[in-house]
């Protein structure tokens, strides 16, 4: 039986993040959506590990539940460090089996950062050193670099990251156990990457908040384990990891260049004809991840590996409603509707994959019901994001395309959707 799965989100012990954040209420939430796995988040934490091991309950095989929910134990790290001279900030997420492993974790994390000050720790100490220190301890860690491509903080990014994996981790890149494209890539733009074809890749929330959960996930087919995941996705078995569930890129807050400050958005090609600088203020611009992987890519757009894993591409469910109402997201009109919608027709992944759009405006209205299927079917308006700035995707694609905003192509309806971008 497939089953869904987000595994990067943060506790209410991260910065900028929701006092909502806890284990009953992500439970909630996510049977809310339709997800049977959650990342835990923040194992690092010393009074959030003491959280979870007080609300979830061990399965014996590498999992936790809690209500109807799973969980895996996850924490995200900000490894800063000198390689070569160069100074380099990477966020990492990393999954452990057990509260025990979680432990021997934080023992050896401890001595290069204060844990307690932050769900996401910044440690004084490059990726390769902390994994070189952490798998003795844990050989069946699971590794994954974070939101590979994202201007800060990344493995990739333009700010802080590397331009290849032998430069970030050498001989441990055999390591890792799989990548995250994150918000603002999708599987297609990391397909041009030829270094990243035998790695698995995964799409995570990266939530701050109980809503975004499932902005992005997973659905595998396999025995619900740790030991049966992480097999999974270290031989990327297209078996067993059926697809992942994306954001359309441009929803993300770093695809476009741009200066958020002088509200300037820019197209890779309007950013390298202006020298990469503000032309209000003049200051170099933040340079956002297509324009990245086009710098490092070695194929041309269009290219997909024989592996590949299959996609698809959604629009939150909330983001449909608000659009349709003419309301806020976070408005109450907006969340009467998604409940009782999600209610009646077995949570929100059902109702933006599966549900016939009959069915849909029977129990909303015939606005609702077309937004859904102008999504699926790929007929949208994209306004990309850029320097933090969230793009938007407008269901109702009415009226002239904005000038920098790019249309996407028509996408097949459902199944392996491998040519949107």
């Amino acid at each position: 039986m497939p089953f869904i799965a987000d595994l990067h989100i943060h506790s209410r012990y991260s910065r900028a993040t929701s006092p909502d954040m806890m284990i009953p209420q992500l439970s909630r939430f996510a049977e809310l959506k339709g997800i049977q796995l959650l990342a835990t988040g923040d194992f690092t934490h010393p009074e959030w590990l003491e959280t979870l091991k007080k609300d979830l309950k061990p399965l014996g095989n590498g999992l936790f539940q809690h209500g109807e929910t799973y969980f895996i134990l996850s924490a995200e790290v900000n490894n800063a460090g000198y390689i070569r001279e160069e100074f380099h900030q990477t966020h990492n997420v990393l999954y452990v089996p057990s509260f025990e492993a979680a432990e021997k974790v934080n023992g050896f994390l401890a001595r290069y950062g204060t844990l307690p000050s932050d769900g996401r720790p910044t440690l004084k100490l490059d990726t390769r050193e902390m994994l070189k220190g952490i798998l003795p301890l844990v050989p069946d860690l699971m590794f994954v670099p974070a939101h590979i491509w994202t201007p800060w903080f990344s493995l990739y990014g333009s700010r802080s990251g590397f331009d290849s994996l032998d430069e970030a981790f050498g001989d441990l890149k055999k390591e890792i156990t799989a990548l995250e494209t994150g918000l603002s890539s999708d599987p297609p733009m990391n397909w041009r990457l030829s270094e990243l074809d035998p790695y698995t890749l995964i799409s995570n929330s990266d939530a701050h908040s109980p809503s975004r959960l499932g902005r992005e996930a997973n659905v595998f087919e396999c025995e619900m384990s740790y030991a049966e995941i992480r097999d999974t996705l270290k031989t990327k078995d297209r078996s067993r990891l059926l697809f992942t569930i994306e954001f359309f890129p441009e929803e993300g807050k770093y695809h476009y260049d741009g200066h958020r400050a002088c509200q300037i958005r820019f197209t890779p090609r309007q950013a390298l004809a202006g020298n990469e600088l503000c032309p209000v203020c003049g200051r170099k611009l933040t340079i956002g991840v297509l324009h990245r992987i086009e710098s490092l890519a070695d194929r041309k757009e269009g290219f997909v590996p024989p592996n590949a894993i299959p996609y698809k591409n959604l629009v939150p469910l909330e983001e449909i409603i608000a659009q349709a109402i003419k309301a806020g997201r976070d408005t109450a009109g907006v969340r009467s509707r998604y409940s009782g919608l999600v209610r009646a027709l077995g949570g929100e992944f059902n109702v933006l994959m599966n549900v016939p759009i009959k069915d849909i405006e029977e129990h909303s209205d015939e606005r609702i019901a077309a937004g859904v299927a102008n999504m699926r079917e790929g007929r949208v308006l994209a306004l990309a994001g850029y320097d933090g700035v969230f793009g938007t995707i407008n269901v109702y694609a009415t009226g002239d395309t904005p000038p920098d905003a790019p249309k996407l192509q028509d996408a097949p309806n459902k199944g392996e959707q491998m040519g949107l971008f």
